[in-house]
């Protein structure tokens, strides 16, 4: 029997003072909150404390958890998940950036189901974690809506990518004011991270229907916005375009995958500490490059969303077209463009190739790659 299944959280509320409503949501999951967060920005940003005034007015006990750093680590999943058992927590709020939403997944789980986290990088949890309340406080990782977390096991240097149905937040809030704080360079690189999302959902083998629709859309909005939203923080329409487009590539690659830019970024942040979205923007326009001739067909829809005219164009003009578009899409955020620019070492390129040919991602990817061929990859953007 051949067919698809799209998930996505219970509930998903956007818009200006949604998170509001976390205290509402979380009551219906029980009276102990564990706020998982980021060490100084959500409370710089004012978002702790509209998170924590929801819970007060809604008379919920809540510890707060903010040890999560950037590209979180095996050993705070740890911590996390001492902390929720100590407090014996209901429900978690995951507020923040990708980072701290990918560390409330794992911590759920595994607080749920025992073990470590390393257990399973492979192996399939056998019930649901803690309930979780994702709010976002950028724009660009879609992890509010995703079954992936991302966390680093700084003992073997690699990032493990953990998928289950069961990671999915059971709500999640998006609401633009948050982000209106985000400095111009955070900006670029989450929703340079977006952008690679859904270009990469369209053109994977596992892309579906649904997905696509997700995708095309999240393309759309992403590509008008990003450019506004770097150069101009207090553009809300902007900010909320972006917030919402996010959340559409979200929902696009969870229910079919990322592809090679994401293998290749990996070794990129597991041996330099490179930001993931950082790190998918400097590699998105060479990897679309390589995999052009293998998805030339997909290209149409991107170029089209992306506003380019594609009206009497070939196929073949229009996937160079596309090429061109999504590369100066990278250039107008104003962000590195050589690997060099952020402390990649060129020696290590073939550890890193082997690293992402090994990569799940890499076998969804439209063109299947060598090592030889990565290794060059990472040399142009050297």
């Amino acid at each position: 029997m051949n067919y698809s299944i799209f998930q996505s959280p219970r509930d998903i509320l956007y818009g200006q003072d949604t998170v509001n409503l976390v205290g509402e949501k979380a009551i219906k999951f029980g009276k102990k909150v564990m706020i998982i967060t980021g060490k100084h920005s959500s409370k710089k940003t004012g978002a702790l404390d509209k998170v924590l005034d929801s819970l007060k007015k809604n008379n919920l006990d809540f510890v707060v958890f903010n040890d999560i750093e950037s590209d979180p680590s095996a050993n705070t999943v740890r911590k996390g998940v001492e902390v929720a058992g100590e407090n014996g927590i209901d429900i978690i709020v995951a507020l923040g950036g990708g980072s701290a939403l990918d560390a409330s997944k794992a911590i759920s789980m595994v607080a749920s189901n025992g073990g470590d986290i390393v257990d399973y990088e492979d192996n399939i949890p056998h019930k649901e974690g803690i309930p979780i309340i994702a709010v976002p406080t950028t724009a660009g990782t879609g992890s509010e809506v995703s079954k992936f977390s991302i966390i680093t096991d700084t003992d073997r240097k690699i990032k493990m990518l953990i998928a289950n149905d069961l990671l999915i937040p059971k709500v999640a809030i998006l609401d633009p004011k948050l982000t209106l704080m985000m400095p111009p360079s955070v900006t670029a690189a989450t929703g340079m991270d977006a952008f690679t999302h859904a270009i990469e959902a369209y053109i994977s083998k596992a892309s579906q229907r649904t997905s696509d629709l997700y995708a095309i859309k999240a393309i759309e909005l992403i590509s008008r916005n990003l450019a506004k939203a770097v150069l101009k923080g207090d553009d809300l329409e902007a900010r909320e375009n972006m917030m919402v487009g996010q959340m559409y590539a979200g929902l696009a690659f969870t229910n079919s995958s990322t592809a090679l830019v994401h293998s290749m970024s990996r070794p990129l942040g597991a041996y330099y500490g490179v930001p993931h979205g950082l790190a998918n923007a400097l590699l998105l326009p060479e990897v679309m490059k390589f995999n052009r001739a293998a998805c030339a067909d997909r290209f149409k829809a991107i170029a089209a969303a992306m506003g380019e005219n594609i009206h009497g164009k070939s196929t073949r003009e229009i996937s160079y077209m596309t090429i061109d578009t999504i590369k100066n899409v990278f250039l107008e955020t104003g962000l590195p463009t050589k690997l060099k620019e952020v402390g990649v070492d060129e020696s290590n390129f073939e550890n890193m190739a082997e690293d992402a040919i090994k990569s799940r991602t890499t076998l969804l990817n439209p063109r299947k790659p060598t090592v030889e061929q990565l290794i060059e990859i990472y040399k142009t953007i050297y």
